[in-house]
């Protein structure tokens, strides 16, 4: 069994408590050699960080396993969104609401509508992204009304060093208060935190595949 199954494997098998978790295998740094035990192993989910490096390896691993879900999970520009068609399903960074009008162009013209996660700044970090809790009710609201964008749910990468637990619940309640259904939140090191607060998508990377270099 190649490691990258073992490993998916064994997450699961902590996860086993929380049925309603899927697994996003991030893959942003690997490549092909590393995608494909998954993908033949039959996992359908994979998230990318950044849109020039998926676009140099998953055009073609899609034409051969085209069940695949590819997430956007890393900050989009608003010049990037239309290189997300076709291969794209899911974008989990809406932060902006000059971004909401630009994947609504974008998907008018390209006949394909995405299934979105808005990003939340939970912590009030002046180095991350995504939309203050003041904010969070205009850009929903403009979002799904003006833009008519399938907002799914939330996300959030909660502050370093801090008791994750409780980022995770503020979110839960978020989505709650919004009567949304998906949570995009946890990853390597939080992932059993998120589940166990109601994600629906765990964004994984170095537990699957291993440490980047």
């Amino acid at each position: 069994m190649h490691k990258t199954i073992s490993n998916l494997e064994n997450i699961k098998k902590k996860l086993v408590n929380c049925p309603n978790a899927k697994i996003i295998a991030v893959s942003k740094t690997f490549g092909e050699e590393n995608i494909k035990p998954l993908l033949d192993y039959g996992h359908k989910d994979f998230g990318e960080n950044k849109v020039q490096e998926a676009l140099q390896k998953w055009p073609n691993l899609k034409k051969k396993y085209m069940n695949i879900n590819l997430h956007m999970i890393g900050k989009l520009q608003t010049n990037k969104v239309k290189f997300l068609f076709p291969h794209f399903n899911y974008i989990h960074s809406l932060d902006n609401l000059k971004l909401a009008e630009k994947i609504s162009k974008e998907e008018s013209r390209n006949k394909k509508k995405f299934k979105i996660f808005i990003q939340v700044n939970l912590g009030s970090e002046s180095q991350k992204n995504g939309i203050s809790i003041k904010e969070l009710p205009d850009l929903y609201k403009q979002a799904v009304e003006r833009y008519d964008l399938n907002i799914i749910g939330l996300m959030c990468l909660p502050p370093q060093n801090e008791a994750t637990s409780d980022y995770f619940k503020a979110l839960k309640n978020l989505n709650i208060k919004f009567n949304l259904k998906e949570l995009s939140m946890g990853m390597s090191q939080d992932y059993l935190q998120a589940a166990n607060n109601g994600a629906t998508y765990l964004r994984i990377g170095s537990s699957i595949f291993g440490n980047r270099f």
